[in-house]
């Protein structure tokens, strides 16, 4: 299913304008929780990710981004953003 990402979110910068992906869900989101941004709709207006804007690295699709290994975008920006927190965490943390 094709999604459309938001400019200027991480979201569209990791994929770019838009996606096809793996979505199989039954469910829509109904409210953006306070100080989330939607990232992601598809064709029909759904969402179909959000996010928190700033340094720390949150990020909620409704689709199955495992499903497409060919494309690991999405994993890449979660194991790049958590080993920056661990080394940020080592460096603040004297042993």
């Amino acid at each position: 299913m094709p999604v459309h990402t938001a400019s200027g979110t991480r979201l569209a910068e990791l994929i770019g304008e838009s996606a096809d992906v793996p979505c199989y869900h039954h469910q829509a989101i109904d409210q953006v929780g306070e100080g989330l941004v939607v990232s992601a709709v598809d064709v029909d207006g759904v969402i179909e990710a959000l996010e928190l804007p700033g340094d720390t690295f949150v990020l909620a699709v409704q689709w199955h981004p495992e499903k497409s290994l060919d494309d690991l975008r999405l994993f890449k920006a979660l194991v790049d953003a958590a080993s920056g927190y661990a080394g940020r965490q080592s460096q603040a943390e004297p042993r």
